[in-house]
């Protein structure tokens, strides 16, 4: 099972992500102070990577973030799967 990190506010995302057997938790934007917060997950998705709420530049990690803005709830699924293949 994948764990898989959604903003808070993304709820028919991790609604459907939690139905197809995903284990999810919801963040938001106070989490990004720790920059370890995001190791723990396969996946992180949100919105406004843009906005850079989480100092992503800045962060050495292999998570994949993706940018929900746009994207059906099945479209992320698609997109976690794809970008989580190991």
């Amino acid at each position: 099972m994948k764990n898989i990190a959604v903003q808070k506010g993304l709820t028919q995302i991790a609604d459907h992500l939690t139905e197809a057997g995903y284990k999810v938790f919801e963040f938001d934007t106070r989490q990004k102070g720790s920059k370890d917060f995001f190791r723990g997950f396969d996946a992180v998705v949100m919105m406004g990577m843009n906005d850079n709420i989480m100092g992503i530049q800045t962060t050495n990690t292999k998570t994949p973030f993706i940018e929900a803005r746009g994207m059906t709830p099945e479209e992320v699924q698609k997109t976690i799967e794809d970008r989580t293949k190991h």
